[in-house]
């Protein structure tokens, strides 16, 4: 069955949730940096570096930056109010943490290691 017709949990979008139709992208194994940005944002600019950075190194880790002019359905769905807005989405694209402004690296790949620790101990190891 296509995905895009497939109902359930990990398919449904919402406000706490995107799904690869909403991103235009699969999600991430691990994770799904999503990143709101407009076209005159100079901390959007930062924002992409470290992401996209965090996203080429880290095993599993998505990247997507969406332009909230374009995607002004997604900006109020998830009632982005700001630019750079950054969401990081577990590998179901539940909304696992949210922040305005430009992130530091650190805070990101802290986030990312907090994830995987969940992860583990929910898994059992």
């Amino acid at each position: 069955m296509d995905s895009a017709t497939t109902v359930g949990p990990d398919r449904e979008p919402g406000p706490d949730r995107l799904i690869a139709a909403d991103l235009g992208t699969e999600l991430g194994h691990q994770a799904t940096l999503v990143q709101f940005s407009s076209a005159f944002c100079a901390p959007c600019r930062a924002t992409r570096l470290v992401l996209s950075g965090i996203a080429a190194t880290e095993v599993g880790v998505a990247y997507v930056d969406i332009d909230a002019e374009s995607h002004l359905d997604l900006v109020r769905r998830l009632d982005v109010v700001s630019t750079p807005t950054v969401f990081v989405l577990d590998p179901h694209g539940r909304i696992v943490i949210r922040a305005a402004g430009q992130p530091r690296r650190a805070q990101v790949t802290a986030a990312l290691e907090r994830m995987k620790r969940m992860k583990q101990s929910c898994s059992g190891g």
